[in-house]
């Protein structure tokens, strides 16, 4: 199963990198490319535990659905999104806020498999590791920007 580990360093505090990326309407603004939007559950504001939202997005051209649930909550230095319904096997995503002097040092930890057996381990190593990392690293990009106006 692959697995991602992205640090991105962020001029603001813990607090507000925490809030801004629980926040759906940022969510969807950094996912402008995919077209993703929400199409079920929490519509607006910063998630908290136990909430999900259904997203909709466009990736390699194909429309993909997928309700998430936040299963893990300790603000503001960590919280957790899985995949409930969708497209994967398995999607795990830790999201982790260190402070330091006033910066902020985000780190994400990401599980995922496709389904179907050995085809989906080969789309996951071929396709999927760099696509889902330069996907991350450019929400990451979009969060740092907004956090620093």
């Amino acid at each position: 199963m692959p697995q991602l580990e992205l640090e991105t360093r962020i001029d603001a505090p813990a607090r507000a990198c925490f809030d801004l990326s629980l926040d759906v309407g940022a969510h969807t603004a950094s996912m402008g490319d995919s077209g993703e939007r929400v199409v079920g559950g929490v519509a607006e504001g910063v998630m908290g535990l136990g909430d999900e939202v259904t997203w909709r997005a466009r990736h390699f051209g194909v429309p993909f659905t997928m309700t998430s649930r936040i299963t893990a909550l300790e603000a503001p230095r960590r919280f957790v999104d899985e995949q409930v319904r969708g497209p994967f096997e398995r999607w795990w995503h830790e999201h982790v806020f260190d402070e330091v002097d006033g910066r902020t040092r985000m780190l994400d930890r990401i599980e995922f498999a496709s389904p179907v057996g050995p085809v989906g381990r080969i789309v996951d190593r071929l396709v999927l590791e760099q696509y889902m990392t330069r996907l991350i690293e450019r929400r990451n990009a979009w969060l740092a920007a907004e956090l620093s106006r």
